[in-house]
C-alpha cells in the first residue's frame, strides 16, 4: 500500500474517512430539524461524491454552471438546481439539451433573463421551472424587494414554456434571520397572488448549523461542508481535524532562518484569504504563515514557529479556501489515515460556462 510520503508533490489528497464523517453529521443535523438538503458540488465536482451525498438523504444537487451540470448529468444525477442567469444563444441551447434528459431548475432576477428561457424553451415541448433570485442581504445578485420578486413571479407565470417554481437567495453570512423575514414577507406576498412558491431554497456552510431556523426555506444549499477549510474552521462550522482536503507540499527552499519556501503557490493554493492570515494552515506547523505566493513558489514565514521545517521535507496544508483548490488540479488522491487508497478525475474541473 502506497504511504502519503512517496507522493510527488503538490498533489490534493482527500480524506474518505473525514468526507463521510462530514457528509454524515450534516444529514443528520438536516433530518433532525426537518431540513431538506441539495449539496452545491463546486466543492467537489465529483459524481462520486454527488451521488454518495444523495445515498445519505439529500433530495438532488446544485450546479453553478452548466457545463458541471453537464457531467453531473453524464454520470446518472437527474435532479439538477442551475441558481445561475443563464444568458445567450449558446448556453440556452445548451440548457434546453440538458432539461430533455434531467429535471432542471434554473433562477432569474430579470424580465431580460426569463424571455430568453421562454424563447428557447416555448415550442420545445419541455416546461422549465424557474425560481426568483433574491438579494436577502448578500449585495450580489437578486431582485432588491419582495415586491420585485412578485413581479417577477408573474412575468415567469406568463411566459411560455416556463413555470413559477420559488424563491431563491444566498445571504451573507450571519445574516439568516434577516434572509428569512425577507423570505416570509415574499412569500406572503406570492400566496396572496395565488403563486404560492414551492420551493424556497436557501444556503451558505457557515451557517449550516443554524439552517434549522430558516423556517420560510424548504432547501439548503451548503457546500463546502464536504471538506471544510481554514475559513469555515474560523466561522464555527468544524474543527481543523475535520478537514478532508489539505494540499501536499515539499520544502524546497530553506534560505534562512526564519524562511521556507514551498513547492505551491498561487496554482496550487488559492489567492483567497478570506481576512485570515496568509495562505493556508501548515497542519505540522501551526505557527508558521505562509506569507506570499507567486505562481510556484509559497513562502513560509517561521518566525513564530519554534519548530522549522528541513528541506525536501513534506507538509500538508489545510487551504483558506477550499472551492477554488479543487478547479487548480485534475485530480485527487484519497486516502485513509497515511495510506493511499485511490483517485480520482476531478471531472467537473475547468467547467466555467
Amino acid at each position: 500500500m502506497t504511504k502519503i510520503h512517496e507522493l510527488d508533490t503538490p498533489i490534493v489528497l482527500v480524506d474518505l474517512d473525514r468526507v463521510e464523517a462530514n457528509l454524515k453529521r450534516a444529514q443528520d443535523y438536516a433530518n433532525a430539524h426537518g431540513v431538506k438538503l441539495r449539496p452545491h458540488i463546486k466543492t467537489h465536482k465529483l459524481p462520486q461524491f454527488a451521488k454518495r451525498q444523495m445515498e445519505l438523504g439529500a433530495i438532488g444537487i446544485t450546479c453553478q454552471k452548466i457545463g458541471e451540470a453537464e457531467v453531473m448529468a453524464d454520470a446518472g444525477i437527474t435532479d439538477i438546481f442551475l441558481p445561475y442567469n443563464i444568458l445567450g444563444a449558446p448556453k440556452l441551447k445548451r440548457l434546453l439539451a440538458l432539461a430533455r434528459r434531467a429535471s432542471i431548475k434554473v433562477i432569474a432576477d430579470s424580465v431580460t433573463t426569463i424571455d430568453g428561457y421562454s424563447k428557447t424553451f416555448a415550442a420545445s415541448g419541455v416546461i422549465l421551472p424557474v425560481l426568483v433570485e433574491c438579494d436577502t442581504g448578500g449585495g450580489r445578485v437578486g431582485v432588491q424587494t419582495p415586491e420585485q420578486a412578485l413581479a417577477l413571479a408573474k412575468h415567469i407565470a406568463g411566459s411560455e414554456g416556463l413555470r413559477f417554481a420559488g424563491l431563491m437567495t444566498y445571504p451573507a453570512k450571519g445574516m439568516a434571520a434577516q434572509a428569512n423575514a425577507w423570505l416570509e414577507r415574499a412569500t406572503a406576498l406570492l400566496k396572496d397572488a395565488g403563486l404560492p412558491p414551492e420551493t424556497v431554497s436557501t444556503g451558505g456552510t457557515p451557517d449550516l448549523w443554524r439552517s434549522g431556523e430558516n423556517r420560510a426555506a424548504t432547501e439548503y444549499r451548503p457546500g463546502t461542508y464536504i471538506y471544510l477549510d481554514r475559513f469555515q474552521v474560523q466561522e464555527g462550522v468544524g474543527s481543523f481535524e475535520d478537514c478532508a482536503l489539505t494540499v501536499l507540499a515539499t520544502v524546497v527552499s530553506r534560505p534562512t532562518d526564519n524562511r521556507a519556501v514551498l513547492d505551491t503557490g498561487s496554482k496550487s493554493l488559492t489567492s483567497d484569504t478570506l481576512g485570515l492570515q496568509g495562505f493556508g494552515r501548515i497542519v505540522e506547523y501551526p505557527d508558521a504563515v505562509i506569507a506570499s505566493l507567486s505562481e510556484e513558489h509559497g513562502v513560509v514565514d517561521l518566525t513564530n514557529s519554534k519548530a522549522k521545517p528541513e528541506v525536501s521535507e513534506m507538509v500538508r496544508i489545510i487551504p483558506n479556501h477550499v472551492c477554488p483548490v479543487t478547479n487548480l488540479f485534475d485530480e485527487v488522491t484519497f486516502v485513509r489515515g497515511d495510506e493511499v487508497v485511490g483517485t480520482a478525475a476531478v471531472a467537473a474541473r475547468g467547467k466555467v460556462a
